[in-house]
């Protein structure tokens, strides 16, 4: 009989222990709906202490400890630029730090100091004038967990299904809740000078081997019009079409567009149309839109977008120069 009842003991706190895991997951977020939106951002400007890495998004974890370990009464944030499931590991690039301060509020010198002490670069962002976002309960560390399981395949549905060109993607950790934003407009302003910096010398690069490559191509296009052009008016007695024929412009036309290409400014790099198109907004009595949006938003142009974070930024304002 007492073998029964030790049994019965070890069931009882077996099913104990499972109902305590269970409530403990409940209470991190594992049935919360995730409801993501497109409307005015839930954070204005901020000013960030931040670390940046190129890497596997796991390693952010330890930066975040690093940061919090300077200062853990700040909130949180981490700028993930690219997307994991198209981009190797090794080259995913992400910011992490800590929010010194927000709006109009200025950061304490104290604590710009400390983070510089420990190797933090100091950068601001704007405030985002629309962006596609979620929210998810930070509760426990767990939370965190489910928050990137859940969270951002919702976010990557939401921008494939209206053909939105929102990223980078913000992970804003604030109180007891973890804010998910993507901007939907003028992206570069959320680099950070490494990125940007990494992105100037990959368009660079590219500039020069699509320069060397509109080269090769004037050269072998002239040579070959140049033969057909003198077998052609061999024995004509006007020379003034063969002469034109001649005329090494088109390479040279080559050449300026791509300089031009080559010179053209972060911000104006990129895709040629909207990141989305005019948002439906609802209008107050002196004419200025409501900070709500309607859910249907999408390019203006009917174009192919993957919904996915993109690896190179692109340009999100329509006419942005």
């Amino acid at each position: 009989m007492s073998d029964w009842v030790l049994l019965g003991l070890i069931g009882v706190l077996v099913v104990l222990l499972l109902l305590t895991v269970f409530g403990f997951a409940v209470y991190s977020g594992l049935f919360t709906e995730v409801v993501v939106s497109a409307g005015s951002p839930p954070v204005g400007s901020i000013t960030l202490a931040y670390k940046f890495r190129v890497g596997p998004y796991g390693e952010s974890g330890q930066l975040f400890t690093d940061s919090c370990s300077i200062s853990s009464k700040l909130c949180s944030i981490g700028v993930y630029y690219d997307n994991p499931h198209t981009v190797p590991p090794e080259k995913c690039r992400f910011a992490i730090g800590r929010i010194l301060s927000e709006g109009e509020a200025k950061p304490s010198e104290e604590q710009i100091k400390q983070f510089q002490k420990y190797g933090f670069k100091i950068f601001s962002f704007p405030a985002p004038s629309h962006v596609v976002m979620a929210t998810f309960p930070f509760t426990t560390p767990l939370s965190i967990h489910l928050a990137v399981n859940r969270v951002h395949p919702a976010l990557d549905t939401y921008i494939r299904e209206r053909k939105l060109c929102a990223h980078p993607r913000l992970e804003i950790y604030k109180e007891d809740r973890i804010y998910f934003v993507c901007p939907l407009a003028r992206q570069g302003d959320f680099y950070v000078p490494e990125m940007k910096e990494l992105e100037r010398k990959s368009r660079a690069v590219a500039a020069e081997a699509e320069d060397a490559q509109t080269d090769i191509t004037g050269a072998d296009t002239m040579s070959e019009t140049s033969s057909i052009s003198l077998e052609a008016t061999t024995g004509s007695r006007d020379t003034s079409v063969a002469t034109s024929i001649l005329s090494p412009f088109p390479a040279g036309r080559g050449r300026e567009e791509a300089d031009n290409r080559s010179e053209h400014s972060y911000s104006e790099s990129g895709a040629s149309g909207s990141s989305f198109e005019e948002l439906d907004l609802e209008v107050t009595g002196d004419g200025e839109g409501a900070p709500g949006l309607l859910p249907d938003l999408g390019y203006a142009e009917d174009q192919e977008v993957t919904g996915k974070w993109t690896k190179e930024p692109v340009a999100a304002e329509r006419g942005e120069e």
